[in-house]
């Protein structure tokens, strides 16, 4: 199965909802562990990359802002 692509700032779907009810969160931090943070409430969570890559859902937004990899 291809791993799914995502970067920093973009707003991913998780299979779980989180306890306030939405299931979208902003990728804001990346390395051997990912910080989300809720869409809904601004809760951030810290998750290891291993456990958020299984758990992601698919990406809904990408944010243009952030080159991707491979374009400085």
């Amino acid at each position: 199965m291809e791993r799914k692509a995502f970067q920093l700032g973009d707003i991913v779907q998780m299979k779980k909802p989180h306890p306030c009810g939405t299931n979208e969160m902003e990728v804001i931090r990346m390395g051997m562990d990912i910080r989300i943070r809720c869409v809904g409430c601004k809760h951030s969570v810290l998750v290891p990359r291993a456990k958020f890559e299984s758990k992601l859902k698919k990406v809904l937004r990408s944010n243009p802002s952030f080159p991707k990899e491979g374009q400085e």
